[in-house]
């Protein structure tokens, strides 16, 4: 097979092949191993020289979802608890088929209506499942952390225009840094993301009262002073070890106190505002100046998805836009265009899944798998905490449930060593998948149940595992 075009009136069969695989493989999920190491073997046929001549479609595709489908990690299913990662709702994964079957050039209202309308509304519709003002601007990105670049770009933009400089055209060159203040719940992508924007990923400082990384208000109190109020105060919504989160309502009030940008990281944590039990941690989030969160984490969608909310939307074009291309609308123009307010120009409709889901099982729906997830999670902090070789080590608040094995007998300087080996071999089991992070100290598991598909007894087959691997380590 040589020139695509010499398959066009046959471009919907590969699309078969993947339709016709996938009730099956979805059907299986079930019964499946999160992965099978035994399977790795098939990775091996992807590989080999390039083509000189190709297969054709049908053949590759089949060759690509029969490896897939058998040495995938099968993260779309109900026992991967591991960095938090959700799934892909049925709506949402027909919407994500359809972004690719379309294939829009979504940054621009000229070259899709269609995709800036969609992004338009989804926006809107989240902002009102967030309980986020109305007036607030913003834009879909590939993950948390280009959200978080976005809605950090507006705030050194903010930033250094308080010392009379546009960031924009100008940059960062002659100023001073830009303090950025936070708790010790901070997370990576936070710092990625200012590594990003030139500000330095070590210049974040955290003000934490205790070894769980719990901010010290008094503390960044005056450290606002110092600063006059040029400042940016990072809260966080969700922490990745035990959920915790920091005082949201707090940190606003020291925000406005001072004069400074509250940015919001509500990865997975924002979900907390759909619950009446967990929605008290969220309040405060419609005063921050920017939030981000994360589509394929407690939403169901696929990768890749993020949002950046920011209270001033002419923020986001000034920060991103006004290009100055002749071929590209300039920033006057009346209709969106997307690319001009975030970090990517080249964008798919990733706005598709998201408005498949939201439209396919609304407010009550996405209500009911928030609820139901923080039952799992309570669920499985009820095991931990009734089996006398688990030990619970944090309050469960969110998703996420955080403890380590203690069996009998074991001393507390081997238990770190323990339970990292205890990791490998869950992984390396491959029936559920669970890592082990640091925490306090100590080496932890934090499993995440936040797939659509997960119940109670995917959490009780973990234990099970858990229980069962670590049994036969100890000796």
């Amino acid at each position: 097979m040589s020139d695509p075009l010499d398959e066009h009136d046959r471009a919907g069969e590969p699309l078969a092949v993947v339709a016709r695989e996938a009730e099956p493989y979805l059907a299986g999920l079930r019964d499946r191993p999160v992965h099978d190491a035994a399977a790795d073997a098939l990775l091996d046929e992807l590989d080999g020289p390039l083509p000189e001549t190709g297969d054709g479609a049908v053949a590759a595709v089949e060759r690509l979802v029969r490896i897939g489908t058998g040495a995938a990690t099968h993260s779309t299913g109900p026992r991967f608890f591991h960095f938090v990662v959700g799934g892909s709702t049925p709506a949402a994964m027909a919407g994500d088929w359809t972004a690719s079957l379309l294939d829009q050039v979504a940054g621009l209202w000229t070259a899709s209506p269609l995709a800036t309308r969609a992004e338009t509304v989804v926006l809107r519709w989240l902002k009102e499942l967030f309980g986020l003002p109305e007036s607030f601007g913003g834009v879909l990105t590939p993950s948390a952390t280009l959200a978080h670049v976005a809605g950090l770009a507006c705030a050194r933009y903010w930033w250094a225009d308080k010392y009379g400089v546009d960031a924009t055209s100008r940059g960062l060159a002659g100023l001073p840094a830009m303090p950025v203040f936070s708790s010790g719940l901070v997370h990576v992508s936070t710092r990625k993301a200012l590594q990003i924007l030139g500000c330095g990923r070590d210049t974040l400082r955290t003000f934490a009262r205790d070894d769980a990384g719990r901010v010290d208000l008094a503390a960044m109190d005056a450290a606002l002073a110092r600063a006059g109020g040029r400042a940016v105060v990072v809260a966080n919504l969700g922490e990745v070890n035990t959920g915790d989160s920091d005082p949201i309502a707090d940190l606003a009030d020291l925000a406005e106190r001072h004069g400074a940008w509250l940015h919001v990281d509500g990865a997975f944590g924002l979900f907390a505002a759909l619950s009446p039990r967990t929605a008290h941690l969220a309040r405060g989030v419609e005063r921050a100046d920017s939030v981000t969160s994360d589509g394929h984490k407690w939403l169901n969608v696929p990768y890749e998805s993020g949002f950046s909310f920011v209270r001033d939307r002419t923020w986001l074009s000034r920060a991103f836009g006004s290009w100055g291309a002749a071929y590209l609308p300039d920033a006057d123009d009346e209709r969106i265009n997307y690319n001009m307010l975030g970090p990517e120009s080249s964008r798919r409709a990733r706005a598709l899944p998201i408005w498949a889901t939201l439209r396919a099982y609304g407010r009550e729906g996405h209500r009911a798998m928030v609820e139901r997830h923080l039952d799992v999670a309570a669920h499985l902090g009820r095991l931990v905490d009734a089996a006398p070789d688990l030990e619970l080590l944090a309050p469960v608040q969110l998703c996420i449930v955080c403890f380590r094995y203690r069996p009998d007998g074991v001393p507390e300087e081997r238990l770190n060593d323990l339970n990292a080996r205890l990791g490998e071999a869950l992984l390396a089991d491959g029936r559920v998948y669970a890592g082990t992070s640091t925490y306090r100290g100590m080496t932890v598991f934090r499993p995440a149940p936040l797939n659509w598909r997960t119940t109670k007894a995917d959490v009780e087959r973990l234990v099970d595992v858990l229980r069962e691997l670590g049994a036969a380590l100890k000796d």
